[in-house]
């Protein structure tokens, strides 16, 4: 199934290199509307005020963490529905089952690439 690389995209990642790393990562698979955002705190806040096609969250963030991102987005009538990619240098089973509990669409370890990312991502709206 193709993608539509026309979506916008919201990625989350209190650490500014790796939002350049995931930024780039979707430029060389096609999409170009791609917006960030530091902290689940102002990820939400970006989602209430835009309509986005995926996000792509860290796990570990302060204040909030991709986890509780996940789990306010999931409780969230009007977001809901968006698809929730979940980025972490953990491969701890816990997390992902924990992760997949709170309902996010996909799960990937760091470091990955760009062939990793369009996988994922396609398996996403594959559901």
């Amino acid at each position: 199934m193709a993608v539509d690389t026309t979506m916008s995209v919201l990625v989350v990642d209190d650490y500014k290199t790796m939002i350049r790393i995931i930024r780039n990562l979707l430029k060389q698979i096609g999409f170009e509307d791609v917006d960030e955002a530091s902290d689940g705190t102002e990820a939400l806040s970006k989602m209430k005020e835009r309509k986005y096609g995926l996000v792509i969250s860290d796990w570990n963030m302060e204040p909030m963490t991709g986890y509780e991102l996940l789990k306010e987005v999931r409780s969230d009538a009007t977001l809901n529905r968006t698809p929730f990619i979940m980025v972490t240098a953990e491969s701890k089973t816990e997390n992902v089952i924990a992760a997949k509990k709170a309902g996010v669409n996909n799960y990937i370890v760091k470091p990955f690439n760009a062939q990793t990312l369009k996988g994922k991502i396609e398996a996403v709206f594959a559901e």
